[in-house]
């Protein structure tokens, strides 16, 4: 025996045993009708036993929930069960708080059906010719207020004299300045119901004290009624004088039908202060039986009874469909487990390697189909390694490419003496169509060029490809040409014009008519600082001369379209300081959220007033407005920059 309760004590832990102590001095101060007791082992103990629960709902998800049929039967748990003791709790929570407030509501209404009476009589004796006061006055009170509202004065001053019936100890007329007022008045520790109204010459004022059998007899058999002020004395006064008064409940008809609490909180003033406020704390304790009593009708005894056999009915067959629910539960929580138990044995074999393995399939539910679709998963699961496989081999292929591309680049930037250049190139995916070139022709002229080949991709990145070799073979032509013995002729004499109609022609003679790119090709010459290009289609580059943009012209059409392209040149005096600057339309054509592109008067503004930057840091000024602009980290096409300043 003693092994058992250490095996419990040791299973509860210190949380377990301080709920337990907690649990057991609350209803130690429940028999004893200790309060304050009551409630402070109630919240403690309610700590404890959320902790508690907490820890319980670990171990068992730790240790009991592993298999599926034990995790469907805990869901089942939560979602039926949990939610109807919630809902079972929730309504009896309510339905005592809804008797508490109809208890209130019965004593304040009665309460304030009293304060309209002594208000009345206070209007009747304004509404009275000034001679007939007195009499009116004692006909009210010994025909009717007498009797029911035992304790009732009225003070009347008229015309100097003063008039205090049913004695002369009856309360007199406030003090200070009143306007006309009813309702609860606070005197020297007292409450009264009280009506004060003026006259010509003086006042009224009509008031009755609020005792014990007062307030019991607003609504009679509902329970003890008090009526206090809010301070802890008063309140503790109020509580003690209940307590003392404890015999007047009405008896209980079963264990639910406790004793009820319940407080309203009613304005009052004060008797010596006017205009100044006040609260009251009325009191109420009764019992579930007594107020419904009050508010359905008391000789209906045999229809509660058929009320509660019908209760009872309904009760009953809840639990007769609950069983249902049920038995309809375990049975269908056995066909899911067992299907899902088939499917883990499936997967073990896929894991062993076995794709052999097939799944029985029952019935013709969606358990069933999933079963199908496991065995026809298994059927093409080789196929699908190979592809994999054939996915992986074309994936390095895509980044031997990739590398390659990278390596078409120029690894260097030209030394020059007048020319600083800058180029990037960050393309949308593994490889770009995007291509950018400079090089040197001879020594004193530098050769610029920038395209863009349409589509993406593989197709783009080996279009590119061919664009620069054509394009360093024509370069390599011109130098050639201009260099053999008696060919007097200067390189700076062939036209850039030309070289791109050559390069045109190759392009498509090598191509497919559908594969195009456009392309500018600019040669600067160092000795006269003039920059001759020939645009084919491209986006015109920018020229930045002391913060003021300008575009270059546009000289034809793009290459590698049409073999009958012809295209024309343009020159351009470099100044110290100019910013020459060639991009494609990745850096423009980017878009946000709403389908707005970055656009290329934001790209020349934005350049313009960041000229006098470096160049480098140019292009990441660029580069992170436009991943701004699109609130992505993913470009949407190739990026390609390439700036040249005139020192």
């Amino acid at each position: 025996m003693r092994g058992r309760i250490r095996l419990i004590l040791a299973w509860l832990g210190r949380v377990g045993i301080a709920f337990l102590v907690l649990a057991l001095g609350y209803v130690v101060a429940d028999a004893f009708d200790l309060r304050g007791a009551r409630l402070i082992f109630g919240i403690l103990a309610l700590i404890a036993g959320i902790w508690l629960a907490i820890r319980v709902l670990r171990m068992v998800a730790r240790q009991a929930v592993w298999r599926l049929r034990n995790r469907l039967l805990v869901t089942y748990l939560f979602i039926s069960v949990v939610p109807i003791v919630l809902v079972a709790g929730l309504a009896i929570a309510s339905g005592y708080a809804l008797v508490d407030q109809l208890a209130v509501y019965l004593v304040t209404s009665e309460l304030d059906r009293r304060i309209d009476n002594v208000h009345s009589a206070a209007l009747s004796v304004v509404r009275t010719e000034p001679q007939n006061r007195p009499g009116v006055i004692r006909g009210m009170i010994d025909l009717f207020y007498r009797e029911h509202f035992p304790g009732i004065g009225v003070a009347l001053r008229d015309s100097g004299k003063m008039l205090r019936y049913p004695d002369a100890d009856a309360i007199g007329p406030p003090e200070g300045s009143w306007q006309p007022s009813s309702g609860i008045v606070e005197r020297a520790g007292r409450y009264y119901i009280w009506a004060y109204e003026k006259i010509p010459d003086g006042d009224v004022t009509v008031a009755m004290p609020i005792t014990a059998d007062f307030l019991d007899g607003l609504v009679p058999d509902l329970g003890v009624v008090n009526f206090g002020g809010t301070s802890i004395s008063e309140r503790r006064a109020t509580r003690r004088a209940s307590t003392a008064a404890a015999s007047k409940l009405p008896p209980a008809m079963d264990q639910m039908d406790r004793e009820l609490v319940w407080f309203a909180s009613i304005p009052t003033a004060r008797w010596d202060r006017p205009g100044e406020g006040g609260t009251g704390l009325l009191t109420v304790r009764t019992r579930a039986s007594a107020v419904l009593e009050q508010v359905f009708n008391r000789q209906a005894d045999l229809a509660q009874a058929g009320l509660l056999t019908l209760m009872i009915i309904l009760v009953a067959v809840f639990f007769v469909v609950e069983i249902i629910s049920l038995v309809i539960g375990v049975t269908m929580t056995r066909t899911i487990t067992g299907a899902v138990h088939r499917l883990y044995e499936g997967t073990e074999k896929v894991i062993e390697g076995d794709f052999s393995h097939r799944i029985e399939v029952r019935g013709r539910d969606q358990l069933a189909e999933l079963a199908r679709s496991f065995n026809s998963m298994t059927e093409n699961l080789e196929r699908l390694l190979v592809v994999a496989k054939e996915k992986e081999r074309l994936q390095s292929e895509i980044e031997i490419a990739r590398e390659v591309q990278s390596q078409l680049f120029p690894r260097t930037v030209p030394e020059t003496k007048t020319l600083k250049l800058t180029a990037i190139c960050q393309p949308a995916r593994l490889v770009s169509g995007d291509y950018y070139d400079y090089e040197i022709v001879r020594d004193s002229q530098v050769a610029l060029a920038i395209g863009d080949v349409a589509g993406k991709g593989i197709s783009a990145a080996l279009l590119m490809a061919t664009l620069q070799s054509a394009l360093r073979t024509q370069l390599q032509s011109w130098m050639d040409a201009a260099a053999a013995p008696g060919n007097g002729r200067s390189v700076s004499v062939v036209s850039t014009s030309q070289l791109v109609g050559r390069l045109n022609m190759q392009l498509h003679a090598l191509t497919s008519p559908e594969k195009y790119a456009t392309f500018c090709l600019g040669v600067y010459d160092e000795a006269s600082a003039v920059l001759t290009y020939t645009n084919a289609g491209h986006l015109p580059p920018l020229l930045v001369r002391e913060g003021v943009p300008s575009r270059l012209d546009v000289n034809g059409t793009v290459v590698g379209a049409f073999a009958f392209s012809s295209y024309g040149e343009s020159r351009v005096d470099l100044k110290s300081g100019d910013l020459l600057m060639c991009f494609t339309d990745g850096v423009t054509e980017p878009e946000n959220e709403y389908g707005e592109m970055f656009g290329e008067e934001r790209l020349v503004e934005l350049v313009a007033r960041n000229s006098h930057r470096s160049e480098e840091q140019i292009v990441d000024l660029v580069i992170s407005s436009v991943r701004e602009w699109t609130a992505s980290e993913e470009l949407q096409d190739d990026m390609t920059m390439l700036l040249a300043r005139k020192a």
